[in-house]
């Protein structure tokens, strides 16, 4: 996976490249989908969600340009992979899910690997965590139809996040960088991520 996925694609960052080869992703995933673990693609998780493909998730957490002690948002636990490669590169991450059932699993899975780091929070990924705002850093799991504005005031200054936006089959992954009140997007690639779902109707 390291070498014919990541290296061969152009993942440079040793770090990132040294968390994915350091966790067993197949822990991450329900038994009946984990030969399926080191794909190069998505993988079901349970409820309608995926793991992104390990490509992905190297790619974007490059992006991040992270720095140990950084606190970093992430939107869209999942099955917890993305927040346990974060932490191993020692973030301070917080982490909300709108599914309590994937949540609950997610806790468990970072604490049979003793895991750390990480705070896990359930709720609409859309508005983000403002008690906990700001944040260095911010990675978005599932695309939004539109970048919330609510991330946007949660994002400090100097901060970059990640998020892929649009309709399904017409996904950007976009790199927005924040100086002062300004924010500069760059559109990294076309993804297919599942949508960041809503509370309510």
């Amino acid at each position: 996976m390291i070498n014919t996925q990541l290296r061969a694609r152009g993942i440079r960052d040793e770090a990132v490249l040294g968390a994915l080869a350091h966790l067993p992703r197949h822990r991450f995933i329900p038994a009946e989908n984990q030969d399926l673990a080191y794909r190069d693609g998505p993988v079901g998780i349970g409820e309608g969600q995926t793991i992104s493909q390990p490509y992905v998730v190297a790619l974007m957490t490059e992006a991040l340009s992270l720095a140990p002690g950084l606190r970093v948002l992430e939107v869209g636990t999942g099955c917890g992979y993305q927040s346990a490669v974060l932490a191993t590169l020692e973030a301070d991450v917080h982490t909300i899910e709108i599914r309590p059932r994937l949540s609950e699993r997610a806790a468990e899975t970072l604490a049979s690997m003793r895991i750390t780091g990480v705070a896990l929070h359930q709720g609409d990924g859309h508005n983000g965590l403002p008690s906990e705002a700001p944040f260095d850093r911010i990675i978005v799991t599932a695309a939004p139809e539109a970048v919330p504005s609510d991330l946007l005031e949660q994002l400090k200054p100097g901060g970059r996040m990640l998020v892929p936006v649009g309709p399904r089959h017409r996904q950007k992954l976009l790199l927005i960088e924040r100086t002062g009140g300004q924010f500069q997007t760059t559109e990294l690639l076309d993804v297919l991520f599942v949508p960041l779902t809503r509370l309510g109707p």
